[in-house]
């Protein structure tokens, strides 16, 4: 009985201990995750969860995202999840996205998984509209978003239709125009072809140096009034605060970078920027939403304290990250380098078994086309040999009919002819006898000399016949592969030509080498900077092209404002020319 008491008791305290856990699920922009999350966990626990499972160290870019009737909402990391006014159904849903957009996209991205999130949210925010990308731009980005998914293009892999079921282009820009989606394939895949050799997260990253130069890139919109109550949108990004009419998201009618603001104070629904510069005044608005106003007030807090982070020496975790980034990317480098050898080697050892192999049918043919020759010279040295044995033995049978002749016409002279007219006949014959075998003695000689001719020619059949034979054994004997520089043979389809797993890709990285991988990176900058006035001529000209094929009457706001913004500013016009760049100097902190 005593055993029975202790025995629950024991029960009914490991109960106790088991925390109560209810389920989250988060999206990221490409997979979804589930959790088992404790009921006294905060905000900062589960990100951190999520955070360690993504392997993602930069976090100070991304947030859980939720959504509370129509407003966006971002978990607080000081709270707990459930005291936020989400859904208690389980499981509770939030979305993994960033929050915060970097200045510069390939300096501060510095994890792939980090450069990887940020351009499948970004890719998804043109494709939705959400950031404003003209046609021309549109189609590059999408060449680089299928030079990332799809790698190097092949011909005969990559054949036409092959992005047939793909979204790469806005709506928005395929009704603009009177073009196929054929049309507008061939036009992607021009460009997709000159990626060759580029990585994915080298795609990505390219992606995203030419999406953080549109206008609309990385900023929240938010309706607010000012103080006269006019309608405006406040746009809040990397840069400041920026003032927009409503019906103009690309241009900023007003822009306060983050070193130029001395204060930003909030009070119930009524928010001040207060200028560093006491001579520009005070900009006041507010927003029908509480919701809304603190969530710009989060926006502005993490903005700026980014902004400050930027102007300052990296911390020990992130020169940390860098340093790690650096040597992953010279590993890679070199290693697509020797892949690149590889490929090169096997290339060369394809062509030369190929040529090998021509050389070798060809030889087979000429050895085939000698033995024909040599059987026709057999045949015709065997026809010529029997017509001159036929011939030889009509010679003899000629000569023999001769010598009967003219013993015939001895005899006929001894006989004793009695009559005039039995001599005259006699005459007459002996005549006869002598015509005759004066021709049989010319044919004789005719067949005679028609017999040395075919032996003649029996005798030149035999020398053809000789020298076919020698030809054919010179074939025989002749070496199949001639002497060359040794190359490696092709390795067949089933067998790695390289293993990832060894000491053939350990690397020690030397001055030596940090010093020429410095030296290929100026040389790439260089490059870069060519490459760039060449991207905008061929921007240029698609314009052109398809401009032509243009529906007038299906243009946006959007697409007619960013034209005009275009020709205000020579064809060059991007978020870094609409909006002023802070300087590095003359920052003061601000409050918020």
């Amino acid at each position: 009985m005593a055993g029975a008491i202790a025995s629950r008791m024991s029960f009914s305290s490991l109960k106790r201990k088991q925390p109560k856990t209810f389920t989250v699920r988060i999206v990221t922009m490409d997979a979804e995750m589930e959790f088992n999350c404790e009921m006294k966990w905060k905000g900062k626990d589960l990100f951190d969860l999520v955070c360690r499972t993504l392997g993602l160290r930069e976090t100070w870019f991304f947030g859980l995202q939720y959504t509370i009737k129509d407003t966006v909402a971002w978990l607080k990391m000081d709270k707990k999840v459930l005291d936020h006014d989400v859904s208690k159904e389980e499981p509770v849903t939030f979305q993994f996205l960033a929050k915060f957009y970097p200045e510069n996209a390939e300096e501060e991205l510095v994890q792939e998984i980090t450069q990887h999130l940020f351009f499948l949210q970004v890719k998804k925010q043109i494709l939705d509209e959400k950031i404003y990308c003209p046609p021309e731009a549109s189609v590059l980005l999408a060449s680089y978003a299928v030079q990332a998914k799809y790698g190097d293009y092949d011909p005969s892999v990559h054949k036409r239709g092959f992005l047939a079921q793909e979204e790469l282009l806005p709506k928005r820009v395929i009704n603009l125009y009177q073009m196929t989606p054929e049309m507008w394939e061939e036009r992607i895949t021009a460009w997709y072809a000159e990626h060759r050799g580029r990585a994915r997260d080298e795609a990505e990253m390219e992606y995203l140096k030419i999406a953080q130069d549109l206008e609309m890139y990385g900023v929240n919109y938010f309706a607010i009034r000012n103080k006269k109550g006019t309608e405006l949108l406040l746009g809040v990004d990397a840069l400041g605060l920026h003032i927009y009419d409503p019906e103009n998201r690309l241009t900023p009618k007003i822009s306060f970078p983050w070193n130029e603001i001395r204060n930003i104070s909030y009070s119930d629904k009524e928010f001040t920027i207060k200028p560093l510069d006491k001579k520009i005044d005070v900009f006041k608005f507010n927003s029908s939403k509480l919701r809304v106003n603190k969530l710009i007030l989060q926006l502005c807090i993490g903005n700026h304290d980014l902004f400050m982070r930027r102007r300052k020496a990296d911390s020990l975790e992130v020169q940390q990250m860098k340093a790690q980034a650096r040597e992953e990317k010279a590993r890679k480098q070199m290693e697509r380098q020797r892949l690149a050898r590889e490929k090169q080697m096997r290339e060369e050892a394809e062509r030369t078994r190929d040529e090998l192999e021509r050389r070798l049918l060809q030889m087979k043919e000429e050895a085939t086309m000698a033995n024909e020759a040599l059987m026709r010279s057999e045949e015709t040295a065997d026809l010529l040999a029997e017509k001159a044995q036929i011939t030889e033995e009509e010679a003899k049978l000629l000569a023999q009919k001769a010598a009967e002749a003219e013993q015939e016409m001895q005899r006929i002279k001894a006989t004793a002819i009695r009559t005039e007219e039995e001599k005259r006949l006699m005459e007459q014959k002996v005549l006869e006898a002598e015509m005759l075998a004066l021709k049989m003695a010319e044919e004789s000689e005719r067949r005679a000399k028609e017999a040395d001719q075919l032996k003649q020619d029996l005798q030149e059949a035999r020398e053809a016949e000789r020298r076919a034979k020698q030809k054919l054994l010179e074939i025989a004997t002749k070496p199949m592969y001639p002497p060359m520089n040794p190359i490696p043979a092709p390795l067949p389809p089933d067998i790695p030509s390289f293993n990832l797993i060894g000491d053939s890709l350990s690397f020690d990285f030397k001055d030596t080498d940090m010093k020429r991988l410095s030296m290929e990176i100026e040389k790439e900058k260089v490059e870069y900077m060519e490459k760039s006035k060449h991207l905008q001529e061929q921007l240029n000209e698609l314009k052109t092209e398809i401009e032509a094929l243009k529906l007038k009457e299906r243009e946006t706001a959007l697409d007619i404002l960013h034209n005009e913004n275009s020709d205000r500013s020579g064809g060059s016009s991007s978020k870094h020319n609409t909006i002023k760049k802070p300087q590095a100097q003359g920052r003061r902190p601000i409050c918020i």
